[in-house]
């Protein structure tokens, strides 16, 4: 569990810090182009959810990731023995940011989002750090869960 908990408070203040730079050195809106017609840095606020749907849903987000996290922990707790290294990579990305996304609604009431990627001509959305890490966290839990079906 000191693994998890290492890597999870690292993960929380690399996602804090990023944000940090945008909210103190952006002004809202501004874009930086780092990577011509493909990655820019840009100041955006989101206070909804992934793609900005149910914007101004503030409380039932803040709700929804402390059940999250309540279960998830009583799942760890539950599994403590039986977890890899891996697992616990895995369990930390997907703690740390559901947590960064949860201190910035709670502090900020908006999440703040800045990595902004044209793929293909597709204009992706903005998002974050945290966003990176639930995202990469649960593609390790489908692998593992694919791996462990196979």
């Amino acid at each position: 569990m000191l693994l998890i908990f290492m890597l999870m408070c690292l993960l929380i203040l690399l996602d804090q810090l990023s944000k940090n730079f945008i909210v103190n050195n952006f002004t809202l809106g501004e874009s930086k182009e780092l990577i011509a017609n493909f990655f820019s840095i840009t100041s955006h606020r989101n206070r909804g959810a992934a793609w900005g749907i149910m914007q101004d849903s503030r409380l039932f987000f803040l709700v929804v990731t402390i059940i999250f996290l309540a279960i998830l922990s009583y799942y760890l707790f539950s599994q403590r023995g039986k977890l890899t290294n891996l697992d616990k990579c895995t369990f930390a990305l997907i703690y740390a940011g559901a947590i960064g996304n949860f201190m910035d609604r709670l502090i900020r009431f908006e999440v703040v989002d800045f990595l902004d990627f044209k793929i293909f001509g597709y204009d992706f959305p903005i998002f974050n750090l945290a966003d990176c890490f639930i995202c990469v966290g649960v593609a390790f839990l489908v692998i593992r869960i694919y791996k462990e079906e196979n």
